[in-house]
């Protein structure tokens, strides 16, 4: 089995965790979130591999609401309709958000059989948060559920990027509160 590198870094949300192959991400988690480690399913060891430091930078720039420039090198670990739906989260341009019903709708246009729930379920288990902004997906109604981070700091995502959250609702139950 691989080995996976791991590492933390500070920032406004708490602490994050980082995971690497040795060339890519292939991990960032929020401290406490749901799913926290879902693809480490391999040796891990703390270590210092080029990629955090390229992460470290594109983070330091994002939260310093500077143009982080090109994204490290991913590799997020899933299923082919898992990929295809984090393929489709990197397109969403910052402070802009969509829903789970129109990565839907994108997704049976290229021809895959795709369903909301699906997309719902990519999207939670998203293994690289933050990079790969699944913060910008939201109900169609405009409710912010289904963030593995908490509402919280979706919501605190979405304002660092200038999204007008007004339009927006917490849900009073849901998968992600």
């Amino acid at each position: 089995m691989a080995l996976r590198y791991l590492t933390t870094v500070d920032s406004p949300l708490g602490k994050l965790t980082l995971a690497s192959d040795g060339e890519h991400l292939t991990g960032l988690w929020m401290e406490g979130q749901k799913y926290y480690g879902g693809t480490l399913k391999h040796e891990t060891e703390e270590r210092e591999v080029p990629v955090f430091d390229l992460t470290r930078a594109w983070l330091e720039k994002y939260f310093a609401h500077a143009d982080p420039g090109p994204m490290p090198p991913l590799a997020p670990e899933g299923g082919e309709f898992r990929q295809a739906v984090w393929q489709r989260l990197l397109a969403i341009p910052m402070g802009q958000t969509t829903t789970y019903g129109q990565i839907t709708q994108e997704l049976i246009a290229q021809g895959r059989k795709a369903a909301a729930q699906a997309v719902g379920g990519a999207v939670g288990h998203n293994p690289i948060s933050i990079l790969i902004p699944c913060h910008r997906v939201v109900g169609a109604t405009g409710s912010l559920t289904g963030y593995a981070g908490g509402i919280s700091k979706k919501l605190w995502l979405l304002e660092h990027e200038g999204v007008d959250v007004s339009r927006f609702f917490v849900p009073k139950k849901g998968t992600a509160l």
